[in-house]
This record gives C-alpha cells, structure tokens and sequence, in this order.
C-alpha cells in the first residue's frame, strides 16, 4: 500500500510534511509503520497550488528517498495547499505516468487502496469514459481511472457525491461480472480551493488516515500515518468517513458510496 500527505491552511513549506518531520513522507518511504508493506519506493509524487488555477506537479519512478532534487524542492516551494505521494505499486508497472498524484484541469488525486480484480473490471470501466477524459488516461493503474470516472460522474458539482457514485458502480460492476467486490479506497483530492479525503473499504479494511492541525493559523494536514510521535495531536479518521477541509475548518462525516453525505452528523476536528 501507499502512503500520502496533504496540507491546507496559511502556506507552508512543502519540507514540512514531505522531508523534516521524523516521520516524514519520505521516511515513510522506506519505513512505514502502519501499512501491509513498510517499503514504498515504486515511485512518488507532489502537486501544489499557488497562482494558477491547475497545480503544479513534480513526479519520478525514483524511490523518494534516493531522489536527490525531492528534499530541495521541498524546501523552496511554500504552498496553500499540496499532496504528497510515494508509492507502493498493486498493479500498473513503474512508471512515471502511474505515479501520483494524477491532475486534470484545476484538480489532484491521490490514492491509496485498490480495486480487487481490476483486470477484469477495467474496459467496462474505462467504457464509462466520454472520448475527452478517456483521452486523458496515461497510465495504467485502478487509481487514475477512479480520478477519471469521478470526474465524469461530477467532481467539479459534487466532490463527495461524485467519488460515492464512481465506487457504487465499481461494487456494482464486480457483482455483476461474477467478481469478488472489493474496493480498498483512502484517498485525498483537491480544486485548489478545498481538500477532501475519503477512507473507505467494501470489506472495512480501509488503508488509514490521520489528522491534525498544522501550520501557524488554521491549517490542517491529512496523512496516512502520523509524522511525529505525539498522539495527542493525531485523530484517526474512521472507515466509512468523507473528510472536507475548507476556509472554515474540517468537517468529518459519514460517507457510503451512491448515498448522500449526513451533513446532520457533521462533528468537528
């Protein structure tokens, strides 16, 4: 499995999650603590915003422990808002083109989990593509096209609900076809504006997820293991749960795919 890191709030530098912590994304490359796989080296990935609608984006095949620009870029660039990758690949080889995270437009995704029996669901999958996200699709992996899929089904109108219905279908698709349903899905995405993350899994075994407040006002980051020792400050984010941060704070709610958010059941961070 992967591991990830996202940020929102007053600009931070990039090193701040990705390289100084003692558990940073990039230690976490090499020893990740509470994954199935302690090494992540088939690849990484950074997208960060600033005064450009799209994001900015740097990915390598390189471990991100061996890549000797990742640490000096990390130190230069100061953002709103980023995601942080690096990568253990389930399917897809290693390659620049399935590294996260994946962007279109003014989005970035990022994910960690998979879809069981991917090779037998992709071409109805990829099917539900219109000719211009289909064109889009450069690499090979479940993750990109979950990202598209959810950009087709209305990322841009309904973030959550969009991410909801793209999972519905695969589970459905699987039952379908005959095929165990299994959808393993803990993921952050972002317009520029607001970062979502969602973790869920059909057989509640969802990758983990953290959260805690970061930076000098307001800021959250979201992280698949905590980057420091001090339990007090890290919340783990339950299976079955859409986290939205925004200008005004973190919402954590109940999210199961095809249904509506609970706003009602909304609690704070």
């Amino acid at each position: 499995m992967c591991r990830w890191a996202a940020y929102r709030g007053e600009p931070l530098y990039l090193e701040e999650l990705v390289s100084s912590p003692a558990h940073s994304l990039i230690a976490q490359s090499h020893c990740a603590t509470r994954a199935t796989t302690a090494t992540n080296g088939d690849g990484f990935g950074i997208a960060w915003y600033g005064d450009h609608p799209e994001p900015g984006r740097y990915r390598d095949i390189l471990p991100a422990w061996s890549d000797c620009n990742l640490k000096s870029i990390a130190r230069q660039i100061r953002s709103p808002l980023f995601l942080a990758h690096v990568r253990a690949a389930t399917g897809g080889g290693t390659r620049r083109d399935n590294c996260h995270p994946f962007t279109h437009g003014r989005w970035s995704f990022m994910h960690n989990g998979q879809v069981g029996h991917f090779d037998a669901l992709r071409r109805p999958m990829e099917a539900m593509l219109d000719d211009e996200l289909y064109s889009q699709r450069q690499g090979t992996t479940d993750s990109e096209l979950l990202f598209l899929m959810a950009l087709q089904f209305g990322l841009d109108r309904d973030p959550i609900g969009a991410v909801g219905e793209t999972i519905a279908f695969v589970e459905r698709l699987a039952g379908h076809l005959g095929q165990e349903v299994l959808v393993r899905f803990t993921a952050a995405f972002s317009d520029g504006e607001t970062l979502y993350a969602i973790r869920y899994a059909s057989d509640w075994r969802a990758p983990t997820l953290y959260a805690a407040p970061m930076g000098p006002s307001g800021g959250y980051c979201l992280v698949s293991e905590p980057l420091d020792d001090d339990h007090n400050a890290w919340v783990e984010i339950p299976d079955g749960t859409a986290v939205i941060v925004s200008e005004n704070g973190v919402d954590v709610r109940l999210f199961s795919p095809g249904e509506p958010a609970e706003p009602a059941r909304t609690q704070q961070v």
